[in-house]
């Protein structure tokens, strides 16, 4: 008995042992492999992510040598200790307003 598909491309394509030793290099590099598709994507990410963390801490430390700069110079020091740490002159009153918006968004946060 003569196989019908004998002469069919794709009969000719399915039963080419290069063509299966492909699908199986392929799917192991896929799906299998220490290098696999999918450990990549997440190596990915997780440079990307590493990257924005990056960015965002050489950006603090812009911010911080800015403040390091400004706090060399003595009035800049006394601003930042009022500001901050609610310090005063001697014979100085000092009054904290606080808002009521300030209140009801600082218990909302707790």
């Amino acid at each position: 008995m003569k196989n019908p598909y004998k002469d069919k491309s794709w009969f000719k394509l399915i039963i080419n042992k290069y063509m299966w030793v492909l699908l199986f290099f392929g799917s192991w590099m896929i799906f299998l492999d220490n290098y696999s598709y999918f450990d990549h994507r997440l190596l990915d990410n997780q440079i990307s992510e590493l990257e924005e963390n990056k960015t965002y801490y050489q950006e603090e430390i812009l911010k911080d040598e800015n403040q390091i700069k400004q706090l060399k110079n003595p009035e800049q020091i006394e601003k930042y200790a009022r500001e901050k740490y609610f310090m005063k002159k001697e014979n100085e009153d000092i009054f904290i307003i606080e808002f009521e918006e300030d209140s009801i968004a600082n218990s909302e946060k707790d």
